[in-house]
């Protein structure tokens, strides 16, 4: 047995005792963290960047952020939060099936919606498009803004100095960022924290955060079809018109002929994720016996992601999200919500830029600051970045107030 081999005593998913894989990501291998600290005797640096991220404050707000309804919809939807949650638990099960370091598989899925709006996508779309011409918004560039500047807890640094093995699967959890090229810039939180912390970002992230990615996918895929379902924005006839879900409902009948409605939802998804995690597992292993890397530097160069669907999985993954984005996220219901949503982004972002002494005291410290570190040229994109960052940070419910603050006439400020 390899050196760095061990066996793992967990064999609850079926396929065989695994071990620990030579191209996991070993903590005592890591390259560090930006500014160098103290380690815990206790926790190993995976397990303590996993800890700072449950401990931020974005982290925290993520229970009032939108995954698809916006939170006064109801109280059994997904957020921001809940779903982070399912992601981290896939992406543990797959970590440890794989051999691969389950805390930093956990702490990738943690942190990498951090950088959401409010509202969700809407939110999303609507500070890009006001910042369109001032740096442009983007969630991922937003998460490493939040990781690595605006959250303040420290005595000795911004951001929660997390280690570069995290950093850079929470950056390239969809792969690799391709070099620039004219008229494709990185976004500016990357380009230039890359020049202080090389995050290789033009090679394969490592396979603890492709893991991340993918149960990413599986959860909100499900947990989409379980929302939508109890929103009545379709049926369980509907969704048995699926491939994937067609064969899964068909058994469950035969098998609980008369099952109640909601019963029948639930074990309908869970189904498929077992299906869907069982079928990248499968798949993972077939293309790490192709390609046999035999340290993470070589899951990095690998000429594909080595963590992925069968080719099967990924058409019914298609049709899935064919599915849901006609029957789902283009819904009427969800529309007029997401047309309003756009709305309080656009205008806020719109009155804070014009009137930045309407902005909370701190913010306005903040602003002054950078009137006396930037260039009078850039003073306009550095006062935008600041209110996108504001704005960015509100969660729904504390948006919806705001602009109520602001616009109505009648709301105590």
């Amino acid at each position: 047995m390899n050196a760095e081999q061990h066996l793992l005593p967990n064999t609850s998913s079926g396929l065989g005792r695994q071990e620990v894989a030579p191209f996991a990501t070993m903590p005592e291998h890591t390259r560090g963290r930006l500014k160098a600290e103290p380690e815990s005797p206790t926790r190993s640096v995976f397990q303590r960047d996993r800890d700072r991220i449950i401990h931020s404050g974005a982290f925290r707000k993520l229970k009032y952020k939108t995954q698809v309804f916006v939170y006064h919809e109801g109280d059994y939807y997904r957020t921001r939060l809940t779903h982070s949650l399912e992601v981290a638990q896939i992406a543990r099960s797959v970590s440890r099936t794989l051999g691969l370091n389950e805390d930093l598989a956990e702490a990738v899925a943690l942190a990498h919606d951090l950088g959401h709006t409010c509202f969700g996508h809407a939110g999303e779309e609507a500070l890009n498009e006001s910042m369109l011409h001032l740096g442009g918004f983007s969630h991922n560039d937003h998460t490493l803004r939040i990781l690595t500047r605006l959250e303040r807890r420290y005595a000795d640094f911004d951001g929660l100095n997390l280690t570069w093995e995290t950093l850079e699967g929470v950056v390239k959890h969809n792969g690799p960022l391709l070099p620039e090229l004219p008229g494709h810039t990185l976004p500016t939180t990357i380009r230039e924290f890359q020049d202080e912390f090389d995050l290789e970002l033009g090679t394969n992230p490592g396979m603890e955060a492709q893991v991340a990615a993918i149960a990413d996918d599986i959860a909100y895929n499900n947990h989409d079809i379980d929302d939508g379902l109890r929103a009545g924005l379709f049926t369980l006839d509907e969704v048995a018109e699926l491939p994937l879900l067609g064969g899964i409902i068909r058994g469950l009948h035969d098998r609980y002929p008369g099952l109640e409605r909601q019963r029948l939802i639930h074990e309908t998804v869970r189904r498929m994720i077992d299906h869907m995690v069982t079928d990248l597992i499968l798949e993972t292993r077939r293309r790490i016996a192709e390609v046999k890397p035999q340290c993470a530097a070589d899951v990095r160069n690998a000429p594909r992601a080595l963590v992925a669907f069968s080719e099967e999985m990924r058409a019914h993954d298609r049709v899935l999200r064919a599915f849901l984005k006609q029957r789902m996220y283009r819904h009427y219901k969800v529309n007029r919500v997401t047309s309003k949503t756009r709305r309080v982004v656009s205008e806020l972002f719109a009155l804070f830029m014009a009137e930045p002494e309407c902005l909370p005291t701190e913010w306005q410290e903040d602003l002054e600051v950078l009137k006396e570190s930037v260039s009078a040229g850039a003073q306009e994109k550095a006062r935008a970045r600041l209110v996108a960052d504001y704005i960015a940070g509100m969660t729904d419910r504390f948006a919806l107030a705001e602009y109520e603050r602001m616009f109505d006439m009648e709301s105590k400020t």
